[in-house]
């Protein structure tokens, strides 16, 4: 196996961010990498190049792995439970040397990962963790520090807020999905350490989708009252315009409230710039894409594997927001 080299520092971001774009294919079915490896790993992903994050996680993955000799064989479950339980078991069943797992919804993995197991199939995750008692099944976890990443937000909520009292409205991400459950428990529990100031009204899952997150926002800003709102956080960029697009529907501007998000992708970006979103997390899609199969050569080639590879959680204002480190990618 050639030398692996984890990067984990702030800067390694740019360098991973240049990481050419080749091409891929993962829509609803499967597919494979072209090169030919001495490692055989399923991918079970539950998107791809459907979705805008995959469009820039999934060339450097692909990327990666034929650098260290893996081919690759890619599933894309579309965030469906029962289809990325049904993509396991073909996995297993075909005894690859690896799998690297995105979890779909992190309640309903624990099968799939004693499965492998039983089958002696080493389980690398990525992007998002499984649930703390399953990872005794996995061999290491490497993308977003998603409690992390909530807890910066509100960082920065408690940082906007300068002690006074602040009633907020909080768009959380689809049910069940352990990345929206921890970027909530990361907000929440650094708001009542740091910054009790801050009262959460309403809650209501946005479902990492725009439209959705208009909806609930909408609600939410009649049933506590639209003039009883300081701000707002939502757990994602995508939803947090959603959300902005519902104050503006009831002719609220949003510059005067404070707004704070995660991802700093390309919806959200110019948000920061123009001062209706005062803050957000970056998160780096090719990095993740990599890191992926970084830890998967890890494991393959035997070497001792962190736990954790966490993704640097860089905060992003309107004072950083063109600095190219922190560049939108997806």
């Amino acid at each position: 196996m050639r030398n692996i080299r984890i990067m984990t520092g702030a800067a390694s971001l740019i360098a991973i961010g240049l990481v050419s774009a080749c091409s891929s294919s993962s829509g609803s079915e499967e597919s494979s990498s072209d090169a030919s490896g001495e490692y055989e790993v399923y991918a079970l992903l539950p998107q791809g190049t459907d979705q805008p994050y995959g469009t820039t996680y999934l060339p450097a993955m692909e990327e990666e792995a034929a650098k260290n000799g893996i081919n690759l064989t890619i599933t894309n479950s579309q965030y469906d439970a029962d289809r990325q339980a049904s993509d396991c078991r073909v996995a297993v069943a075909a005894r690859p040397d690896l799998i690297i797992l995105w979890p779909a919804v992190g309640d309903t993995v624990r099968p799939c990962l004693a499965a492998a197991q039983a089958a002696d199939i080493p389980v690398t995750v990525t992007n998002s963790d499984v649930n703390p008692g399953d990872k005794d099944l996995t061999a290491g976890y490497s993308g977003p520090d998603t409690y992390g990443q909530g807890a910066a937000s509100a960082e920065i909520m408690c940082e906007l807020a300068e002690g006074n009292p602040t009633n907020i409205l909080m768009v959380n991400g689809l049910t069940g999905n352990s990345t929206a459950i921890n970027r909530r428990d990361g907000f929440v529990e650094t708001i009542e350490a740091e910054c009790p100031n801050v009262e959460i009204l309403a809650e209501q899952p946005g479902n990492w989708n725009k439209d959705d997150s208009q909806t609930v926002t909408s609600e939410m800003l009649t049933s506590v009252g639209a003039e009883n709102v300081d701000g707002i956080f939502a757990a994602d960029d995508t939803m947090v315009a959603g959300a902005i697009d519902a104050l503006r529907a009831q002719g609220i501007d949003p510059q005067p409230l404070l707004i704070t998000s995660i991802g700093n992708t390309e919806l959200g970006n110019p948000l920061v710039k123009s001062g209706d979103l005062d803050g957000t997390i970056f998160q780096s899609s090719s990095w993740d894409g990599q890191n992926a199969v970084l830890v998967a050569s890890q494991v393959l080639a035997g070497e001792t594997v962190e736990e954790d590879l966490f993704m640097p959680s860089v905060k992003v204002t309107q004072e950083n927001a063109d600095d190219p480190e922190v560049a939108p990618e997806w």
